[in-house]
């Protein structure tokens, strides 16, 4: 399970937060302020580390490796997820960084529901099983790691007797350098489709606003968390677990829900403090999902540096 607060210290020496609402559209920018540092690391290990826990135990567990073996021990390079890609390590940190921000600026977003992070769905990467299976029998097998199918990241809220009254559904990613074409990209697909007008190239309107519109009523990620609460903790989630099955089952799916977009990544050259990538004053008219919409941009200075010290040191002295 996933029991580690943010580190709340830290993220506000760290980060400036600007957060608005306005009606069901929350905006939130968050712009580094301090450089990434050791001491940075270290506060926001535990929380990696507790994120992380669930998937390393199951992939260990599946490949045949202790979960924290000695340095000279049968599969030691291929433990999870320091051993993983720089491209997957990357995504991984933005979809961890999507339940941080949820829990540690949650009055800040829009609702301002207190959203509850019992578990990651990491392990339910298939592609990474794969790897680290191939890999833990030679260690030449490296290649690059498909993306996770599904939600990137599921937060619930709880009612007072436990049960979900609604979920929080996130969509995450990184670039190492926000430039306009770049996150544009991101927003509305590749800019590979033909204007039939001009027969100039477009954005071929596949990219984030395309994939939450027309995801499912009910996100795949709630039956992933349902499953994972029935394996690791079903006495304490009970009740959770009860109305997650009633949301999935039922005939006309009523379950409240609030789309989350994290944009992370380093600041383009050219950027001014406080200018955003996507507006804040209203919700962009690509969105056309019924949800409420919050939008995070984690800008930063140096990001790589961060995800590969931090993933270089989890479950390491």
């Amino acid at each position: 399970m996933h029991t580690e607060p943010p580190p709340l210290s830290a993220l506000q020496a760290w980060l400036d937060a600007y957060g608005t609402v306005e009606d069901r559209y929350g905006h939130l920018l968050l712009e580094q302020i301090q450089p990434i540092d050791q001491a940075l690391i270290d506060a926001l290990k535990p929380y990696f580390e507790s994120a992380h826990l669930d998937a390393r135990e199951h992939f260990h567990q599946q490949v045949g490796i202790d979960l924290h073996p000695d340095a000279t021990a049968s599969g030691a390079h291929a433990c999870y997820p320091d051993c993983l890609p720089i491209v997957a390590r990357r995504g991984l940190f933005g979809e961890v960084i999507a339940g941080l921000v949820t829990q540690a600026y949650a009055d800040e977003l829009v609702g301002e529901h207190p959203w509850s992070v019992p578990i990651f769905l990491f392990r339910f990467h298939a592609d990474v099983e794969s790897y680290l299976w191939d890999l833990r029998y030679d260690p030449s097998r490296k290649r690059q790691v498909f993306g996770r199918f599904g939600s990137d990241f599921v937060g619930i809220r709880l009612d007072a007797t436990g049960r979900v009254i609604r979920v929080i559904v996130g969509e995450a990613k990184w670039r190492a350098s926000l430039t306009d074409s770049a996150v544009a990209a991101l927003l509305h697909g590749e800019k590979n489709a033909t204007c039939p007008t001009t027969g100039e190239k477009i954005h071929n309107g596949q990219g984030i606003w395309f994939e939450v519109n027309r995801d499912s009523v009910v996100p795949k990620g709630l039956r992933q968390l349902q499953r994972l609460l029935e394996l690791r903790d079903p006495i304490n989630h009970a009740s959770a677990i009860a109305s997650m099955d009633a949301a999935i089952t039922a005939a006309t799916p009523t379950l409240a829900r609030t789309n989350l977009v994290v944009i992370a990544g380093n600041a383009a050259k050219k950027r001014k403090k406080l200018s955003v990538l996507v507006p804040w004053e209203q919700p962009p008219a690509e969105y056309q999902s019924g949800h409420d919409l919050q939008v995070v941009e984690l800008i930063l200075d140096g990001g790589e540096a961060l995800i590969d010290g931090l993933y270089s040191s989890l479950w390491k002295a």
